[in-house]
C-alpha cells in the first residue's frame, strides 16, 4: 500500500524570522501547497497565518481553504490543536475542509498545558460528524491510543481511523520505536496511522514509520532544518526529501485519489 505524505506547511509559534520559507498569510500557504503537492504530498496539514501570525479567525480559514484547493487538488487538513480553546475549534471547522485535527487528551507541552477537556472534545467530533469531516485524531502518548478508541467505542469516530502519533514533545512519548511499535499494535485493523516527528528526530522516525508500514509528515511544522544547521529552502523541500526516502524502499507516495477512498474522505469537501 503506497503511503501518505503529509506536508505540515505552518506552525502555531514559529515565524519567517526564524525560518524565512515560513508562509505568512493564506496566499502564501496556498503556494507553498501547491508546491508540497507537486513534490509528493496528498495531504496538507495547515495551522492558519494572517501577517505572519497564527489566526483562528473564520474569514481567513475560509480563505485559506478555497485558494489551497483552487491551487491545488492536495487534500486540506486543518488543525484544531495548540492553543486554541474550544470555541475557536468549533469555529474554524466551518470552513469545512475535508479533514481536521482532534486531540483526545489534556497534557503539558513544555511549560505549556494543552488543554482538551473530554467533553468538549466530544462535542468537537460530534460537529465535525455533522459536516462530514474526517478527524485525524492525534497521540502525543501511549494513553492516547486508548482515550481514542474510547470515541470511537461512543460512536464518535468513524473507521477507517486516521492516527498520528506525534514524537518527540517534551511531556509526550520519546521518538522511541519501542514507542511507536506498542502504539501501532493498540490500533484495530484497517487503521491508517502516520508518524510525525519533532526537530532532529523527524526524518529518522518517519523512516522508520514508512518502514513499519505507515504513513509520514514532514514540512516546516515538524523541522527547520532539511539537514543539521541548515535551513530548508521550502516545504517542498522537506517533502522531496521525504518522498525520496520512500522512493528507496520502493514505495510511491499515494495519490490524492487513492486517500479519498483508503480514508473514505466527503467528496464535498474536497473543493
Amino acid at each position: 500500500m503506497n503511503p501518505i505524505i503529509t506536508a505540515s506547511l505552518t506552525g502555531p509559534a514559529a515565524t519567517s524570522a526564524q525560518s524565512p520559507a515560513m508562509p505568512r498569510n493564506p496566499e502564501e500557504i496556498a503556494a507553498a501547497g501547491k508546491a508540497a503537492y507537486e513534490a509528493g504530498a496528498a495531504v496538507l496539514h495547515i495551522h492558519l497565518r494572517d501577517n505572519d501570525q497564527f489566526s483562528t479567525d473564520l474569514n481567513v480559514a475560509r480563505k485559506t481553504v478555497q485558494l489551497c484547493r483552487e491551487a491545488c487538488p492536495g487534500i486540506v487538513q486543518l488543525s484544531t490543536g495548540g492553543s486554541m480553546d474550544y470555541d475557536e475549534r468549533v469555529k474554524i471547522i466551518e470552513a469545512r475542509p475535508a479533514m481536521a485535527t482532534l486531540n483526545p487528551a489534556t497534557m503539558t507541552v513544555g511549560d505549556d498545558e494543552f488543554r482538551n477537556p473530554p467533553k468538549k472534545m466530544y462535542k468537537l467530533a460530534e460537529r465535525m460528524l455533522e459536516l462530514g469531516i474526517k478527524p485525524e485524531v492525534e497521540c502525543y502518548d501511549t494513553g492516547h491510543v486508548a482515550l481514542m478508541l474510547d470515541l470511537l467505542k461512543k460512536g464518535l469516530l468513524t473507521e477507517p481511523l486516521q492516527v498520528s502519533f506525534i514524537l518527540g514533545m517534551k511531556g509526550g512519548a520519546a521518538p522511541d520505536p519501542l514507542l511507536l511499535r506498542y502504539m501501532v499494535g493498540e490500533l484495530p485493523e484497517g487503521t491508517s496511522w502516520q508518524v510525525i516527528a519533532i526537530g532532529k528526530a523527524n526524518l529518522p522516525m518517519t523512516t522508520i514509520g514508512l518502514a513499519m508500514g505507515g504513513n509520514a509528515r514532514t514540512g516546516l511544522e515538524d523541522t527547520l532544518m532539511i539537514r543539521p544547521k541548515v535551513l530548508a529552502e521550502s516545504n517542498a523541500q522537506l517533502v522531496e526529501a521525504l518522498v525520496n526516502v520512500a522512493r528507496a524502499m520502493h514505495k510511491e507516495p499515494a495519490t490524492v485519489s487513492e486517500v479519498v477512498e483508503r480514508l473514505k474522505l466527503n467528496p464535498e469537501l474536497l473543493g
